[in-house]
Parts: C-alpha cells; structure tokens; sequence
C-alpha cells in the first residue's frame, strides 16, 4: 500500500545533525497519520508521499522546518526562591513568556543554576539546529474513519514527530 492522505504510517527514523551526529536514536517507531494533521514535520510528510512499507527516505531540515529558530527572548533568570528545594538542571517547568498571553504556556527548562538563581530556556532542545532525518517505512494501513475525524491515530504506539 503506498502513503497517501489518511493512511496511517509507521516508520523506524534517526535523526542527525549535518555532520553526522546523532541526535535521536529513534529508539521506538513513529506512529503517524499522513495527510496534513501535522503529527510530522510538513517536509517529511511530503517526502513520504507516494511512498512503500521498505522505502527509505532522508530529509534535511533547517531550523525554521523543524524545531524553530532559537530565540534568546525565551531565556530567563528567575530567583531560586520561586522553585522547590530539590530544583535540579534539567527539570522543566510550565509559565507564560513576559509579555505573553497566560493562556501561550511554554515549557522552560533548567539549564543552570548558580548561587539564588536559575537559568530557564523555552527554546526546544533542538531549536536553531539543521537536522538530518533519515527513515524507513516500516508500515502502512488506511486509518479508520474515527482516526481521519480525530486527527490522530488510535491505540498502541501512537506517536507523531
């Protein structure tokens, strides 16, 4: 069965950065339903177009088709005392950017923490960063009608990128 609009895909996928680096593993398959539901990057879904369980496809990125520019108005320096004791580098946090709507949440995470402050960053981890990604079909099936009306696919192992 090719992928076309409403078909629900699954590949196996690694992501690197232009060098060759490895990102993502890809450790579990992405699950997803093709045809504009934005479970996937729009440049990889459109490279998958037309595609067979077995084709394999690699599709680079740039900043603003996958995780966005890096934008250092995300950065903030909050005091300590506005977060719990056992606060580690790495946790993350839900909160509006300054300026922001309440309702336009961004998750921050810790990336320092020195003396009574701590460093938040809301950019994605991969954000500002060309990537490589390189799949293969590993699975296509027509989506139901009830995963074409949600949006989304159903049952084990869904998942998009």
């Amino acid at each position: 069965m090719q992928i076309k609009p409403n078909t629900v895909v699954t590949i196996d996928y690694q992501v690197t950065d232009p060098d060759g680096v490895l990102v993502d593993a890809g450790e579990r398959s992405i699950i997803y339903l093709h045809g504009g539901f934005d479970d996937i990057f729009p440049k990889i879904e459109e490279a998958l177009q037309d595609k067979r369980t077995g084709d394999a496809v690699q599709v680079k990125l740039q900043p603003d088709e996958a995780f966005g520019e890096y934008d250092a108005d995300l950065l903030q320096v909050e005091p300590r005392s506005s977060f719990p004791a056992e606060i580690r580098i790495g946790m993350q946090f839900e909160g509006a950017p300054p300026g922001a709507d309440q309702d336009d949440f961004v998750t921050y995470r810790v990336t320092d923490i020195v003396d009574d402050r701590v460093m938040l960053d809301g950019n994605h981890p991969l954000a500002g960063m060309a990537l490589v990604f390189s799949c293969t079909v590993s699975g296509v099936r027509a989506a139901t009608d009830e995963e074409v009306a949600h949006g989304h696919v159903h049952g084990a192992g869904d998942g998009g990128f």
